[in-house]
């Protein structure tokens, strides 16, 4: 029987129980869970998931009573609603109309974690760009999504274990995925991990396509492969390509807007323009126009505004750069600088405690200004934080010998060298930078684009 009829008569079914008229003794009563199964299944019919995947997967050992793609359909239900692991996987589909998952009465008990297992290294040796394409178009076609504007990112999927077999070897003529330590986005450096890189529509933020990437590899040398797939999927380069700063390189900003594509994304603070523009906020007045509000996160807090502006100046490849003001922004960036600040001279001011104290452990200058510097890096202060080291000093006697003092009682002067470090706040560089408070720049190439259809377009 076909899913969709299997499906559509399992609604129907579910609840109905039928006593022949000739029944004598007790019956038993047997009931099946729905859940949110009749939603997803039919998204998932009108995208033909189960017969993209009977296409595309290998038809495996003919001896197999379950096929891989029924495996790899009930799975998919699984991640929808539950997440539970591979060996729970046969006792959560038990609990449900077998129809709602594809499955014919009875076959719940085969999906062993061996068995899926299997399943999954059949996709994994699939053509699995075509059989995504496949399914990205059906959805696309099927729900009317809007591809004009996609939005990328990308993010760290951390490894727990060695993983050695995850060295990037070919399998079946075509490159697996290294597994290697790099910026862990987890704060797990320790570990290995993945990149996956990601790239949705605006219009309900639809996965459009998605690509693993080694664990070491730079998030800025990933958008030209990533922009020539958008544009092989979608048939145009013209979409608005919207990503963040990683996307802000000379090589790739030239190859989209070469290739007749637009993008929107930020100008990190590494790049010489941002500090020309914030030089420039200390004795400008920029004719900012609002371009959105919102109500505060929390009840009572202030109304979230965002002021856009035209930056004087383009950047260095010719592109155009929008000035942004968040006052949500503007007030994390002074409690930021406030706190950072704080904390800094409180931890100087400890580390005077400890040179004044008896026993001392740092008993150098050098030592003494090692010490400071690495507070104020620590702290990330060292542009608003200062100082300087004031040497003194002290003078004791001691006996020579034991015993009562006395007129004949002969001393030794000793000497021991004091540091105290004195911090001082610079003003004007904190002066500098809270007139800045609150903006970053974002650039792009597209010259139709209003100034807040810009920011729109990165931020809300």
């Amino acid at each position: 029987m076909a899913r969709s009829s299997r499906l559509s008569e399992s609604i129907c079914t579910v609840g109905r129980v039928n006593v022949p008229e000739d029944a004598a003794g007790p019956f038993e009563l047997a009931s099946t869970q729905l859940g949110a199964l009749p939603v997803i299944g039919q998204f998932l019919e009108r995208i033909d998931l189960a017969g993209t995947l009977a296409r595309h997967l290998p038809a495996g050992d003919a001896r197999t009573t379950l096929s891989a793609a029924t495996a790899i359909g009930v799975l998919v239900c699984n991640l929808c609603v539950a997440r539970e692991p591979l060996y729970g996987l046969a006792g959560w589909a038990a609990g449900f109309e077998p129809a709602l998952l594809g499955l014919e009465s009875g076959e719940a008990g085969l999906l062993n974690d061996d068995r899926v297992g299997r399943a999954l290294d059949q996709l994994f040796d699939a053509d699995r760009s075509s059989l995504l394409c496949e399914l990205v178009l059906r959805a696309v076609r099927e729900f009317g999504i809007d591809c004009s504007q996609l939005h990328n990112d990308s993010t760290s999927l951390v490894l727990h274990g060695d993983y050695d077999a995850a060295d990037g070897h070919q399998r079946g003529g075509k490159p697996t995925v290294l597994a290697a330590r790099g910026h862990s986005k987890d704060h797990r450096p320790d570990l290995k991990q993945l990149v996956l890189i990601l790239t949705v529509t605006a219009d309900g933020a639809v996965p459009l396509t998605h690509r693993l990437a080694a664990g070491n590899m730079n998030d800025d040398r990933t958008h030209i492969e990533t922009w020539d797939e958008l544009r092989t999927l979608t048939g145009r380069a013209g979409f608005l390509y919207v990503a963040d700063s990683k996307l802000c390189t000379r090589e790739q900003m030239s190859h989209i807007d070469c290739e007749g594509g637009r993008f929107v994304t930020v100008l990190p603070r590494t790049r010489r323009e941002d500090g020309q523009l914030r030089d420039w906020m200390t004795t400008a007045t920029p004719e900012f126009t609002e371009a959105a509000r919102r109500p505060g996160k929390r009840q009572g807090d202030p109304e979230q505004v965002w002021q856009v502006a035209p930056a004087p100046f383009p950047s260095s490849e010719g592109h155009r750069i929008v000035w942004v003001h968040s006052s949500a922004k503007a007030q994390r960036d002074e409690t930021a600088r406030h706190e950072r600040i704080q904390r800094t001279l409180a931890a100087l001011a400890e580390l005077n405690e400890r040179l004044a104290g008896p026993r001392a452990r740092i008993t150098t200058r050098v030592g003494v200004d090692d010490a400071a510097t690495e507070i104020i890096d620590t702290g990330s202060a060292e542009q608003d934080v200062t100082f300087t080291i004031t040497e003194t000093t002290e003078e004791t006697f001691r006996q020579q010998k034991r015993g009562r003092p006395g007129n004949d009682t002969r001393y030794r002067k000793l000497t021991k060298t004091r540091f105290q470090v004195t911090a001082t706040v610079d003003t004007d560089q904190v002066r500098h930078d809270a007139a800045s408070d609150g903006c970053f720049p974002l650039i792009t190439n597209d010259h139709q684009l209003t100034n807040t259809a810009v920011l729109i377009a990165y931020r809300l």
